[in-house]
This record gives C-alpha cells, sequence and structure tokens, in this order.
C-alpha cells in the first residue's frame, strides 16, 4: 500500500505536469519556436524561468523525495501561471502548509438544523468539503423531489450531476455548474491526498463518468465563490439561483448552500416547488 507521502508527492507530480501542459509559451514570453511534441511549456522552460535546476524539478515532477522552500514554490506558481487557490494547493500537496486534519462530523448540532430551517423559504442544503449532503431544509428536498430517475446511491451535489442520466436536462448551466464542483474538489483534495475515503469516492467517480474523469484529469482548482443555477423545475418552469456558501463556525468543513432567486419570475415560480406529488 502506498505511504501518505507517496500519495502526496505522486499527486504534486500529476497537478505540475498538468498545468505545465496548459501554459502556451507566448504567455510566458517565449518564442513558440519549432513543433513540440506535447502540449505547454517544457521542463527545461519551466525550471530556466523559475530559476531552479532543470534535474531537481524533473524530480520534483517525478514525484521524487526532495524539499521545496516557499520561495521556490514560489517562484514555480508564477512560472505556471497560478492563481490564488492552485497556489495553495501547490503548498498543500508540497506539504510547505501545516497540515489539517478536521475531524469528520458524525452528527450534525441541533443548532445547525435550526439554521437550515429559519433560511425556508430560500432552499439551504448541508455540505462537506466533498459535497456529501448531511441535511437539507424542506424548501430543498421538496425542490429537488424526483431529481433521480435512478436510485440515489449517494447523497451527494456531485455524484447528483454526473451519474443521473438526466441532469442536463434539469440543469440549464451544467456545462459550468458541473466544472465548478469538480474544481473545489480538486481544492480540498489536497488536504485529504491520506484519506481513503476520498480516494475511493474519487477512484468510483472516475470509473462511472469519463466527464468527470477528464474534468478531475485537468487539475483545476477553484475558491468558493457565489455561483449561478438554472434550474428547469417540472412544475415551476424554469428557475434561476445565486448559490452562496456560510461557513458553519467550529464545524470542520462544513457549511450550508443557500439558494438565493436572482429575478423575480423565481420568486414568483419558488411556491410552485412546494409540496411535491
Amino acid at each position: 500500500m502506498e505511504s501518505r507521502t507517496t500519495r502526496r508527492r505522486t499527486a504534486l507530480a500529476e497537478f505540475l505536469k498538468a498545468r505545465r501542459a496548459r501554459i502556451d509559451p507566448a504567455d510566458v514570453g517565449l518564442e513558440p519556436g519549432g513543433r513540440r511534441r506535447t502540449a505547454g511549456l517544457r521542463r527545461e522552460e519551466v525550471a530556466l524561468l523559475a530559476g531552479v535546476g532543470l534535474t531537481w524539478y524533473t524530480w520534483l515532477e517525478q514525484g521524487r523525495p526532495i524539499n521545496a522552500s516557499y520561495q521556490v514554490l514560489d517562484a514555480i506558481a508564477r512560472t505556471l501561471l497560478l492563481d490564488a487557490p492552485a497556489r495553495r494547493h501547490l503548498y498543500d500537496l508540497a506539504e510547505a502548509t501545516p497540515a489539517r486534519f478536521a475531524t469528520p462530523v458524525t452528527e450534525v448540532p441541533e443548532s445547525v438544523h435550526v439554521v437550515l430551517r429559519s433560511l425556508d423559504p430560500l432552499p439551504a442544503v448541508l455540505l462537506n468539503a466533498r459535497f456529501d449532503i448531511l441535511a437539507s431544509n424542506a424548501a430543498h428536498e421538496e425542490m429537488f423531489f424526483g431529481w433521480h430517475s435512478l436510485p440515489c446511491v449517494h447523497k451527494n451535489l456531485l455524484w447528483c450531476c454526473v451519474t443521473e442520466p438526466l441532469a442536463r436536462d434539469m440543469l440549464e448551466n451544467y456545462d459550468q455548474v458541473v466544472p465548478y464542483f469538480v474544481g473545489r474538489l480538486r481544492a480540498e483534495y489536497a488536504q485529504h491526498v491520506d484519506d481513503p475515503e476520498w480516494a475511493e469516492d474519487i477512484r468510483r467517480l472516475s470509473e462511472l463518468s469519463e466527464e468527470f474523469r477528464e474534468l478531475w484529469a485537468r487539475h483545476d482548482v477553484l475558491a468558493p465563490t457565489p455561483t449561478c443555477l438554472r434550474l428547469r423545475h417540472s412544475a415551476a418552469g424554469s428557475l434561476s439561483f445565486v448559490n452562496h456558501e456560510l461557513v458553519v463556525e467550529g464545524a470542520g468543513d462544513l457549511r450550508i448552500r443557500v439558494y438565493t432567486p436572482t429575478d423575480d419570475l423565481t420568486w414568483q415560480r419558488l411556491p410552485a416547488t412546494r409540496n411535491p406529488g
């Protein structure tokens, strides 16, 4: 069985290679040059621009047991044009930040249930970093009643999208929602590389969904941000929401995702989602 350190170094190597392949030489001031066998920058170009040795950088990409300072990681991050979430992801994988081990929440505090209920009629759901659904209010449950055409094996927002055959018909902006979820999952993954439950979840999703497998391989890393969700509801018609995530203090990685209508029409149609069946 692979050790925690080996898994982390493998994840770091995959991340560096994926992000290097996405950089156009012109974006970092290099001439395109002759025909390139692979897309993106060459290893020697990254090493040159970052001011590090080629052998050292090659070893880093190969997942060898070497250490990197903040200064070196900063130089690599700048060369690979990493934004803030991706830079933090790089630090986490390189173990350049203190490890955080969140204690899994096994029981949702009653005070959190009270908050969820108080948000009604706005749909709201309690999630962890893996998008597992731990609790939800009646408005959320009723709005998504009948979502699944197949039995729901996982109570998880990402699984509900990529494994449900009709999800594209019901999510009008599916191609924005799912990449966002995967990018958020990738950002959180650096804190859970050694977690067998995370590894098994990602493995099974990759086997079940080619779409997830391709998105995961892109190594996009995204920070929490208000996002839009456009839902085609069987009774209410087209609905448009902005999603905000509220951190639950003192409860590990838990957050409440709240759906707020973006227009008057959605406010008018929202009651039609209630009391389904």
